[in-house]
C-alpha cells in the first residue's frame, strides 16, 4: 500500500519544476516585448499619431460658426477680385449674372463689344466658373464625400494656387486688357471661384454663395422672421453681403492705390488663410447605427 504514495511524492518535484520552467518562461517573453517596445516606443506612437491624422483628415466637418467665417472670408475674397477684373477686363471672374446679360448683348448688338465688354473675355470667364463648379460638383457628389476634411482643403487649396497664379501673370507681365493673358488670368480666377462656390452648398449653407448677392438681397427682404432676435439664415445672409460690398471696397482701394496685382494677391492670401482653418473644424458627430439604436 506503500508503493502508490511513495511514487506520487516521487512524481512531486518533476511536475514542480515543469511549473517553474513555464512560468519561467512566460515571464522572460514578457520581459523581452516589454524591452523590444522600450528599444523601439517611437514606432508606436507613429502608428498612433499616423492614425489619428488620417482620422482626422477624413472626418466631416461640422456645420459650425467657423464653417460660417471661413464662408464669409472666402466672400470677402471674391468681393475684392471682382473689384479689380471688372475695370481690368470689363467682365466679372465671379458674378456670373453680369456676365450672361453682357454675353448676350455682345451677340446681339456687335458693336457695344470692345468699347463696354469684350466678348472673348466674357465667353472664358463663364465657361471656366461653370468648368470649375462642374468637375469640382461632381467629384463631390459621386466619389468623395463632399464634407471630408481633406476634400475642403485640397480644394480650397487649388484653387488658391490658382489665384496666385493669376497675380503671378499680372506682377510679371502687368495687365493686359486683351488676349492670351487677359484670357489666362480670367480662367484661372472663373475656375477658382466656380469651385469655390460649390464649398456653400456642400457645406449646407446656401444663404452664404461666396460670389452671387442678388438671390440674397431677395432672400433677405422676403424673410417672415426677419426682426426676429434669433433667425440664423437672416444672420449669414447678411454678414455675407457686408463681406462682399467690404471686400469690393477693399478691392477698389488696393486697385487705385497698389494696382490689381496686389489686390488679387490679398485675395488669395485671404483664401489660403481659409485653406489653413480648415483643419481646425470640429468634427462632425457620428449617427448612432439602426444597431446601435434601441
Amino acid at each position: 500500500m506503500g508503493h502508490p504514495a511513495e511514487g506520487v511524492l516521487a512524481n512531486d518535484p518533476p511536475i514542480a519544476l515543469v511549473e517553474e520552467r513555464k512560468s519561467s518562461e512566460m515571464s522572460s517573453r514578457q520581459l523581452s516585448i516589454q524591452d523590444q517596445s522600450k528599444e523601439n516606443p517611437s514606432s508606436t506612437s507613429e502608428a498612433s499619431t499616423k492614425e489619428r491624422l488620417v482620422s482626422h483628415l477624413s472626418a466631416p466637418i461640422r456645420v459650425s460658426f467657423l464653417a460660417e467665417l471661413e464662408l464669409i472670408l472666402l466672400t470677402f475674397a471674391t468681393g475684392i477680385q471682382d473689384a479689380t477684373t471688372f475695370p481690368d477686363y470689363h467682365c466679372f471672374a465671379s458674378n456670373q449674372t453680369g456676365n450672361t446679360v453682357m454675353l448676350a448683348l455682345s451677340t446681339t448688338v456687335p458693336g457695344l463689344a470692345g468699347t463696354l465688354f469684350i466678348t472673348e473675355n466674357i465667353g472664358v470667364s463663364l465657361a471656366l466658373f461653370l468648368a470649375g463648379g462642374w468637375i469640382t460638383g461632381q467629384i463631390s457628389h459621386h466619389f468623395v464625400n463632399k464634407r471630408s476634411r481633406w476634400w475642403l482643403l485640397l480644394c480650397n487649396f487649388l484653387q488658391t494656387v490658382l489665384v496666385f497664379g493669376a497675380a503671378a501673370i499680372q506682377f510679371k507681365f502687368g495687365v493686359q486688357r486683351e488676349g492670351s493673358r487677359a484670357l489666362a488670368v480670367l480662367a484661372l480666377l472663373a475656375f477658382a471661384s466656380g469651385s469655390q462656390v460649390v464649398q456653400s452648398r456642400s457645406l449646407a449653407m446656401t444663404e452664404i454663395s461666396t460670389a452671387m448677392a442678388t438671390a440674397a438681397w431677395v432672400d433677405l427682404m422676403i424673410d417672415s422672421r426677419l426682426f426676429h432676435l434669433k433667425n440664423r439664415p437672416r444672420n449669414r445672409r447678411a454678414f455675407f453681403l457686408i463681406a462682399l460690398v467690404c471686400g469690393s471696397f477693399v478691392g477698389a482701394a488696393l486697385y487705385r492705390s497698389a494696382g490689381s496685382a496686389w489686390a488679387i494677391f490679398v485675395s488669395a492670401a485671404a483664401k489660403l488663410i481659409v485653406t489653413v482653418l480648415y483643419l481646425f473644424n470640429s468634427p462632425e458627430k457620428k449617427q448612432p447605427s439602426n444597431g446601435d439604436v434601441c
